[in-house]
């Protein structure tokens, strides 16, 4: 019985080994397989998002005009008021003064 089973086991331990190789090399195909698809979406993502980034340079420089624009207007209004207050300042002090 053991010298049988001495003699079997290999056999049947080799058959198991044969096995699963041929089950490792189909998943490594399709494993390639896979990478290559995922590849080719990568790649189409790539290439949308480069577009959109043209479209984003596009809005980020007009936010940046409109920001120069209303920082601009805004010196300005801060000036013309400033001019205001600072003519009333020597308004009233020159009215202390006579």
């Amino acid at each position: 019985m053991i010298e049988s089973l001495s003699s079997v086991l290999p056999i049947f331990i080799y058959i198991l080994l044969i096995i699963l190789l041929i089950v490792g090399i189909i998943l490594g195909v399709k494993l390639i397989i896979t990478v290559d698809k995922v590849n080719e979406v990568l790649d189409d993502v790539k290439k949308k998002v480069s577009t959109l980034d043209t479209f984003f340079n596009i809005v980020s420089g007009i936010s940046n005009r409109v920001e120069n624009l209303s920082s601009k207007v805004a010196d300005f209004f801060i000036s013309i008021f400033n001019k205001v207050s600072n003519l009333k300042k020597r308004k009233d002090e020159f009215e202390d003064y006579e």
